[in-house]
């Protein structure tokens, strides 16, 4: 069975296109179950909107289209309600308080600041030991919540470290993890955009560690959700022997 999990709308103001697209291709595609998991707003302390999320005046029109597209293509695909966060210390269990007055099918973690997005570090390549310990921290009190479904693009930070801080930080993670029953994303987005993100190597520990591995797509076009997503992910990780879950259990 074929599901993508990870999918964004024109809402977050850096993805294109009517949702309506995106669950056509997906069934163009042969996907069984496709989840949209756009960026919600974040409260913050200083009532900042930013401006990679979905405005706070249009989380209704998200959440309204995608549950009526579920209705209307019920035959074809399920269609599942979802939502792309980050882990912000503080600011956590009122934003989930928030969330759940949406009734969302799942939350994905992903983790595109560290410390706060008031401090503006991305959590992109990064080259400083200190920042790559701090983003694995971060992701692994997150998944501590238990809010969280499956971490999307766990090598968002990189591997610009010395090789030997990159393998014990990427296996902290992993093990975490791997023991707390939480899939890693291969990211289809990284992959289509030519980033340095996935990386073969975070794979290559997680086959070590025997992790779970998603494949999400994290459309940001509907022409994102292609076959030739899967074949250059796939390729990606050739002649590995992973653990490739295609469903979750949501």
């Amino acid at each position: 069975m074929l599901c993508n999990y990870h999918t964004h709308t024109k809402r977050c103001h850096h993805a294109v296109g009517e949702d309506r697209e995106y669950v056509e291709n997906a069934i163009k595609t042969g996907i069984q179950v496709l989840g949209f998991s756009d960026h919600p707003p974040y409260i913050f302390d200083d009532g900042c909107n930013s401006c990679y999320r979905i405005d706070f005046n249009m989380i209704d029109d998200y959440c309204n289209s995608v549950l009526s597209l579920k209705k209307e293509y019920a035959r074809d695909i399920d269609i599942k309600l979802g939502f792309e966060l980050e882990y912000y210390r503080g600011l956590h269990e009122r934003e989930m308080k928030f969330l759940r007055s949406y009734n969302p099918d799942y939350i994905i973690l992903g983790q595109h600041y560290v410390g706060g997005e008031d401090t503006g570090v991305h959590t992109y390549a990064f080259s400083n030991e200190q920042l790559l310990t701090l983003y694995v921290d971060e992701c692994i009190e997150g998944l501590q919540t238990g809010d969280f479904t499956f971490l999307a693009h766990p090598d968002l930070a990189g591997f610009r470290c010395p090789s030997s801080v990159c393998e014990r930080e990427y296996t902290r993670l992993l093990a975490f993890a791997k023991d707390n029953d939480f899939p890693i994303e291969l990211n289809g987005y990284g992959l289509n955009m030519q980033r340095h993100y996935p990386d073969r190597r975070l794979f290559e520990l997680a086959e070590k560690i025997g992790n779970k591995v998603i494949i999400g797509i994290d459309a940001h076009d509907p022409s994102n959700i292609c076959p030739q997503t899967y074949q250059k992910a796939y390729a990606l990780i050739k002649g590995l022997n992973l653990n490739i879950i295609n469903k979750l259990d949501i």
